[in-house]
This record gives structure tokens, sequence and C-alpha cells, in this order.
């Protein structure tokens, strides 16, 4: 099973929602099914030129290696030669910092990845949850 586009669809509308509400930055939101198939993208006007690679990999990264990117993070700090050599292996498409969120049913089962970049790395790790969570999907930040 995978994200659709209707559920992907949501994630990105309640997230920019939840960014205008919260006062961020302009956002870019990336939504990935389970296999890293883009479902659905939005760029806010004025998100900068590298904001979608950003969203795009934290999305990535959190669906390579099976949790949010807040615990890839939190590994950088801890490890930094392992999260390098995935840097690496992964061809720079992993960023590990928060707002890199994966997509789970209520069963857990992984259902794809959204990646938020814009603001800051907390602020767009909450517009994701708050995305996912109005699709009637359960978050793993990674925390």
């Amino acid at each position: 099973m995978s994200v659709t586009l209707a559920p992907a669809s949501t994630i990105v509308e309640v997230a920019l929602k939840k960014g205008r509400e919260t006062n961020c930055a302009p956002l870019t939101v990336a939504v990935l099914d389970a296999g890293g198939h883009l479902v659905a993208f939005k760029r806010e006007d004025r998100s900068g030129i590298l904001r979608p690679d950003i969203a795009m990999a934290k999305a990535w990264g959190a669906l390579g290696m099976g949790f949010g990117t807040r615990e890839l993070a939190d590994r950088a700090q801890k490890m930094p030669m392992f999260v390098s050599a995935l840097a690496a292996v992964s061809a720079g498409r992993m960023v590990p910092v928060p707002g890199g969120v994966l997509i789970k049913s209520q069963a857990g089962e992984v259902l794809g990845a959204v990646g938020i970049s814009g603001d800051t790395s907390d602020k767009d790790e909450a517009c994701a949850v708050a995305g996912i969570e109005a699709a009637g999907l359960k978050a793993a930040t990674g925390a």
C-alpha cells in the first residue's frame, strides 16, 4: 500500500495552511509514496530555489531509512561518519534535519513520506505532522 493522490493532496494543503497560520516563511512540500515516487508537490511563492530539492531529500531520507529525519539528525550528531556515508551512498539525496516525516496507516504500515522545507526544521516538521494527521494517517517524526 502507498499514499494516493487524495490524501497526499490533503497533506500538502493542510501543511501549507498550518504554515500560514504559524507565520512560517514560504514553504515547499513534497509527498512521496512508499516506493519513493512523487505523488504531490507545491512550492509557495518566494520559497527559495533550493527548497524543492531539500523537501524531496527530507522525504526521501525518511523513507529510505525507515524513520523520520529527526532521528537522522540525532544520528548525525552521534555518528557523523555514518551520516556522511549515507550522503555518499544516496548521492546527496538525504538531509539529516527534522522535516522529513513518515506517513503511516493507522495499522502502522509505511505508506510514504512528506518533506517540507522553508522555515526552521522544527516548524517544517510541525506542518508535516498537521497535514498527515488531517489526512487521517499517522505521522512518524523519528522522535
